[in-house]
């Protein structure tokens, strides 16, 4: 028997549509098909985290007719699977043509060619955007279950995650969709931090523990309402070992990713006052015992602990961060938050340094609200996994609302103000189904 023809097609298939099975009935047509099916990591590094993970994905795209193979494509460029397999045709939507994808279309058109294979192209299949039919999936079909298995998802597919604070519904939409295009990578947030500061700042009150934790998780849950990517939730000290139990199970029920609790004890004040003589770190081991406590009490793998260790804050030693980041770990904390107020970044690294001898793979945490000089770039070379930006939303909203109040009063109306406002179209737009 002859031997059928090979036919290469890349998917990212997070989202299936009719185009998707143009090019798949068009590939069934030359030969035996395979697909080289674009991992989270790919994905991940040039748009959002998929919907759908790699194994979930391939098990939809190995049942459909023709289909003989579903492989890994680990990069976004073709080039490596179609030089490996040297299939005999690759087909691709014809809208591979312009755009940072017209690089890639290059390079395998050369490959092929030495191959002795050829590009079948079909027409892009107009009026239809998997990443916008993504969006809305996400919008109207994120469970609790799901948002909260996104933040360990997104640390195995990314150099580093970036998190914003959201003290509201607007600011985390916001969040949400604000995107930039660089090298041709889609740009964006990866999800929500929610901060105590911020919270009590929203409400009048000082950062010491005085908002309840269900007025705060009432914000969360608003939050939840609008948007569909995870949030890593600011539990302060986490409060007595038998109430941090609770808390536990109250905030991953609602889909929280994470907590992180800090490693100070006494009435809570902020860690970047200028003065933080009167404030005490817990003892190593008790703090332990609350790691340990809250991971009995959570009940889904995906849930994460995270512990923030205030030594740098406190004037401690290098020595002692990393005993007690050793002892935390060793209680079953899921990751590792360094926090400092200094204005360079030389003391997070020295840390980060020794603790990646001993822990490779724990997730390591920054907030370089004072160092922020520091680029993501030195972050990740540095074994960071995620960056919070930790109050940034709120500093920002209260400068632009003062400046308005004040040109109000200044001129006995509102119209010199608008150039400092958003239009009402604007703000309707940016609410989704509004009617106007």
């Amino acid at each position: 028997m002859k031997n059928r023809k090979t036919v290469y097609v890349a998917l990212t298939a997070d989202s299936i549509h009719h185009g998707h099975m143009k090019i798949i009935e068009k590939a069934r047509e030359y030969g035996d098909i395979i697909i080289g099916l674009l991992t989270d990591q790919a994905v991940a590094e040039y748009k959002r985290l998929p919907y759908l993970n790699f194994q979930q994905r391939k098990k939809i795209l190995i049942n459909f007719k023709g289909v003989k193979k579903v492989i890994a494509q680990n990069e976004w460029d073709y080039s490596k699977n179609v030089n490996k397999l040297k299939p005999d045709f690759l087909v691709h939507g014809d809208d591979w043509k312009t755009g940072h994808m017209s690089i890639i279309r290059k390079k395998v058109l050369k490959i092929l060619k030495k191959n002795g294979g050829k590009l079948i192209e079909i027409p892009h299949t107009k009026g239809i955007s998997s990443s916008a039919l993504v969006q809305n999936q996400h919008a109207i079909s994120i469970t609790p279950d799901i948002r909260r298995g996104i933040l360990k998802r997104l640390i195995e597919s990314k150099k580093i995650c970036r998190y914003l604070e959201a003290h509201n519904p607007i600011s985390a939409i916001i969040a949400e969709n604000t995107y930039v295009q660089k090298n041709g990578k889609k740009v964006g947030f990866d999800g929500f931090w929610s901060s105590s500061l911020t919270d009590s700042t929203m409400m009048g009150k000082p950062d010491n523990e005085s908002v309840e934790i269900s007025q705060r998780l009432l914000g969360v849950n608003q939050i939840f309402d609008v948007t569909s990517k995870p949030l890593i939730f600011d539990a302060d000290t986490g409060g007595k070992i038998e109430h941090f139990e609770m808390k536990i199970k109250s905030i991953e029920r609602l889909g929280v990713s994470s907590v992180i609790i800090e490693d100070k004890t006494g009435l809570k004040k902020n860690s970047l006052l200028e003065n933080t003589t009167n404030q005490t770190q817990e003892d190593k081991r008790k703090f332990a015992e609350k790691i340990m406590a809250g991971k009995k009490a959570q009940a889904s793998d995906e849930f994460m602990i995270i512990a923030r260790i205030e030594s740098f804050i406190l004037g401690k030693s290098l020595k002692d961060a990393l005993d007690r980041a050793h002892t935390y770990v060793e209680a079953g904390a899921d990751g590792i938050m360094i926090h400092s107020k200094s204005t360079n970044p030389k003391e997070i690294f020295k840390f980060s340094k020794l603790f990646r001898k001993n822990y490779e793979n724990i997730p390591l945490v920054s907030v370089p609200s004072s160092y922020n000089q520091v680029r993501e770039k030195e972050l990740i070379e540095n074994g960071f996994n995620i960056v919070i930006y930790a109050n940034h939303m709120l500093r920002a909203s209260y400068p632009a609302m003062k400046k308005v109040a004040l040109k109000i009063l200044k001129n006995g109306r509102s119209k010199e103000a608008d150039k400092d406002l958003f239009t009402i179209k604007n703000i309707l737009d940016l609410i989704p189904g509004t009617n106007h």
